[in-house]
């Protein structure tokens, strides 16, 4: 793929057909980059939001965008990738889920590999990197032992499907994404 836009196509795309095949009905969100999420998924009447990143270099830039805006508003704070991701975390509406497409490496003939987690999973994740200190990255592997990278659980398969509709459909919104508090801003330089 020579472009990010043939990544997040490609992306989309093959998630859906994922999702379909594993006997899901899937709702497509017409025209793109459009906010929060890019398909919807159902099983009778649980449903799932999904936001889809695809990928060709191992990792997704996520909390990027908010780490610069901390560095504009406080340009002699800390460097502070706990609040970064918390910021991030909070543009993300409960229900919805992150679904990460990784195209390196992945065989023109084969799928690539796809995870899926809530955006609170995802935030831990972000926070865990380098030691606790944080990153803006998640990694698909950590090879060094410093990234925030996927756990297995994440695969997406048949199971985890389920198991995230089933989350959805058994807790209160506020409990499938909880929003962080402004009191756990004080790590990560």
């Amino acid at each position: 793929m020579k472009s990010s836009w043939q990544v997040s196509t490609a992306a989309e795309a093959i998630v859906a057909g994922q999702f379909a095949r594993f006997g899901f009905d899937v709702s497509v969100q017409y025209g793109a980059n459009q906010p929060e999420y890019d398909l919807i998924v159902a099983d009778g009447d649980r449903m799932l939001k999904v936001s889809v990143k695809g990928s060709r270099d191992g990792g997704w830039g996520l909390s990027q965008t908010q780490l610069t805006a901390l560095r504009k508003a406080e340009p002699e704070g800390p460097t502070d990738y706990h609040r970064a991701a918390d910021n991030w975390l909070r543009r993300h509406k409960p229900g919805t889920i992150m679904c990460f497409v990784q195209f390196e490496d992945a065989p023109l003939d084969a799928l690539p590999r796809i995870y899926l987690a809530w955006p609170r999973e995802v935030c831990e994740r972000l926070k865990s990197a380098r030691g606790g200190k944080g990153d803006t990255v998640l990694w698909e592997r950590d090879l060094r032992g410093l990234r925030a990278s996927i756990p297995d659980h994440w695969k997406m398969t048949e199971a985890r499907v389920s198991e995230l509709l089933a989350i959805k459909a058994s807790a209160p919104a506020h409990q499938q994404n909880p929003s962080i508090s402004s009191s756990n801003n004080n790590a990560g330089n």
